[in-house]
């Protein structure tokens, strides 16, 4: 078990503007112990009423079923207000759990982020 004092809070690795599109990147494990920092950082992303925001989780090596409902919370989100989620780069380990709760066919998960600032 990881110590909640050494347990890194980087998870957020950057955000940036391309064109109408919103991309946040992520890396880290994405759990209960840090999806708090991930909500408030979509929050704030909200602010600024994307019409696109693509999600790079290239370098999230592991995320638990509280940051599959954060991501869940972002597209509903997105839905209610016109704007759309795209998900890149999901590692195997990842995407199982989004095939696992059977989630995969209901987000957009794309393999690069320019695929899915194209699309």
């Amino acid at each position: 078990m990881t110590d909640a004092s050494s347990y890194p809070k980087d998870i957020i690795r950057g955000v940036r503007h391309e064109g109408q599109a919103i991309v946040l990147e992520l890396g880290g494990e994405i759990d209960m112990k840090c999806f708090i920092e991930l909500k408030n950082k979509f929050k704030e992303l909200y602010q600024k009423k994307p019409q696109i925001l693509v999600v790079n989780m290239t370098q999230v090596q592991f995320m638990d079923s509280s940051g599959l409902a954060t991501l869940v919370g972002a597209l509903k989100w997105c839905r209610q207000n016109g704007s759309k989620l795209k998900l890149v780069g999901l590692v195997q380990r990842v995407r199982s759990v989004f095939e696992i709760c059977r989630l995969e066919s209901i987000f957009q998960i794309y393999d690069s982020e320019a695929e899915a600032l194209s699309q």
